[in-house]
């Protein structure tokens, strides 16, 4: 059997087995990836992966699994298995069949052109990182390049059939100049023609140069200018959140929110998988649903909960084709960018702090959104609508929905973030947050 052809044999056996609805999804993988440190190449490791992830109901009663490619005896044992499972398992409280096909998709966002995995091209890029930090002033700099070629077959039993082929590269590049002074930036993109190392090596040697003799910052709550690679952490919280399985598991800030203002006029945010040429580009969602542009905040106001076929039928809605079979998910986030220059939205904040990157975001209470991250890399006094010094040694210990309540600017520049701490790719402006609260760190 052709590995096309598994997931549509793994749908007949569901119903074979007695499942009332089917989706399976094949994905293959062939990544590269990079390490580099010290200003050299460190490590090179080519990846082929094929898993297939199946999702079944009983009406009510769901059960899911991945797969690794198996014999075809080992396909229908494991899959008789999962529909046993389903048998078993406790009923929702809805049943909202697969959404029924077939589909009709853009043939455009169906495939992005294959990056080449060329060694010599892959390793010149990683030069080119390098050499922007250092021209910048870093005097180390690290990092990685994942290049991913990945193919996706779904089939359902609700007759959606679709192929997707995707690409993508991406550079995290994090600059030294001590062991106190560092900058982190990155490049994300779909093809080599929008794909910048030389550019994220600049900006993180930058950030690190500037951040040289840190001092101890003073808590207290600070106009705050917030870099991409922070705003952007910040967006994910809030396109992950607007998931309807979050909302009805309890977990999100923006329950009963809907309609309602949750953040200043001056952000809207935007999940756009249609968006050509981008990282996030999709087809179709994991039912086969063709994707499409949903506003999710606008100029403030909560418009949408993101949903599959289920959640929608729970809440009284549509799909927003943005399936997850269990979880709704953004595919590929957008913040409306502001009408100012970086230069003019930080020559207005007198008295304030610049970050530029953040990790370990943790939440003290999901629904009501309090939480604490702490700055990573360079961070900065403003003073008089210029940066002053750099500072450390500070945690942010705020509320999700006041920061968002609180945004006074964004910035006409944005960036594409994707790291592991911003999982969803984002399209993020620089921030201006008033009154943020800021509190000594304990690292």
């Amino acid at each position: 059997m052709k590995w096309e052809e598994i997931p549509s044999h793994l749908v007949e056996l569901g119903i074979k087995f007695g499942a009332t609805d089917v989706a399976a999804n094949l994905i293959e993988l062939d990544q590269t990836m990079i390490r580099f440190s010290n200003n050299e190449v460190t490590a090179s490791k080519n990846f082929h992966e094929v898993m297939i992830n199946v999702f079944v109901m009983i009406e009510k009663q769901r059960a899911g699994s991945t797969f690794s490619i198996l014999s075809s005896k080992a396909l229908e044992r494991a899959m008789k298995k999962l529909v046993e499972m389903a048998k078993v398992s406790p009923p929702a409280d809805v049943y909202a069949p697969l959404p029924k096909g077939p589909f009709k998709y853009d043939p455009a966002l169906l495939r992005s052109p294959r990056v080449s995995s060329d060694p010599n091209e892959l390793v010149n890029y990683v030069r080119e990182a390098i050499g922007g930090a250092s021209k910048s002033g870093a005097k180390r700099v690290a990092g990685s390049l994942t290049l991913t070629n990945a193919s996706m077959v779904l089939e359902t039993s609700s007759q959606a059939s679709a192929v997707q082929r995707r690409s993508s590269l991406e550079m995290s590049v994090r600059a030294f100049v001590s062991e106190v002074a560092s900058g982190h930036s990155l490049s994300i993109a779909q093809s080599k023609r929008d794909f910048e190392p030389a550019e994220a090596g600049r900006r993180a040697g930058e950030i690190a140069k500037m951040a040289l003799n840190p001092r101890e910052g003073q808590s207290g709550s600070y106009t705050a200018l917030l870099g991409p690679m922070v705003f952007a952490h910040f967006v994910n919280q809030v396109g992950v959140q607007s998931s309807a399985f979050m909302v009805d598991a309890g977990q999100s800030f923006l329950i009963d929110k809907l309609d309602s203002r949750v953040a200043s006029d001056k952000f809207t945010l935007i999940d756009d998988p249609t968006l050509m040429g981008t990282y996030g580009m999709r087809a179709f969602d994991d039912e086969g649903v063709p994707t499409k542009r949903n506003i999710i905040v606008e100029k403030g106001i909560l418009k949408t909960y993101l949903h599959n076929s289920t959640t929608a039928k729970k809440f009284g809605a549509e799909t927003t084709a943005n399936a997850g079979l269990i979880m709704p998910t953004p595919w590929n986030l957008v913040v409306e960018p502001g009408e100012k220059p970086f230069e003019e939205t930080l020559s207005e904040i007198d008295d304030g702090i610049y970050v530029t990157n953040n990790w370990y975001l943790r939440y003290q209470n999901y629904q009501k959104g309090d939480f604490s991250t702490i700055p990573r890399d360079g961070m900065f006094q403003i003073k008089n609508g210029q940066i002053a010094n750099p500072v450390r040694d500070l945690r942010i210990s705020d509320n999700m929905l006041k920061i968002f309540q609180n945004v006074r600017e964004l910035s006409k520049e944005r960036l594409w973030i994707k790291w592991w701490e911003v999982p969803i790719p984002t399209l993020a402006p620089y921030a201006i947050v008033e009154d943020l609260n800021f509190t000594k760190s304990t690292m």
